[in-house]
């Protein structure tokens, strides 16, 4: 479970070659700003979020570790996405699971929705194959 805490904690799930971070070292805590650059369709879109909560559980199964962020004004869409880490006691996993949620902002965000879900499935692979490739032992 550690490498992958460690892992969320330094945003590796953002180790994808078509997106850049701004700020990779900022803390995971509330108030934090970050901004993701997406190359998509050919060109760069730059998306400001701000982290709305942390995760931090433990239960008698399990214990949970992760963040959340929510899309700021210059964002194209509205809305929320969830990273987080889980170690399941019973059978002794360790799983990564990204939940988002949106809606269309700006225009052309709108008028092309139906293809605005393709980037955000494509960054849920790529993001899934960024973790585990960090945290992987030596």
């Amino acid at each position: 479970m550690e490498p992958a805490v460690a892992a969320i904690q330094t945003w590796r799930m953002f180790d994808i070659p078509w997106l850049r971070l701004c700020w990779p070292t900022s803390p995971i805590r509330v108030g934090t700003n970050v901004a993701v650059m997406v190359h998509h369709f050919g060109f760069w879109s730059l998306n400001a979020c701000r982290v709305v909560y942390v995760v931090g559980d433990n239960y008698p199964s399990g214990r949970r570790y992760g963040f959340a962020y929510g899309t700021l004004d210059d964002h194209a869409e509205h809305g929320e996405e969830r990273f987080t880490v889980e170690w399941d006691f019973q059978d002794d996993s360790v799983s990564y699971h990204i939940m988002a949620f949106s809606k269309p902002k700006r225009y052309l965000a709108r008028v092309a929705f139906p293809l605005s879900r393709l980037p955000q499935r494509r960054f849920a692979v790529a993001s899934g194959t960024a973790m585990l490739a960090a945290t992987q032992l030596p």
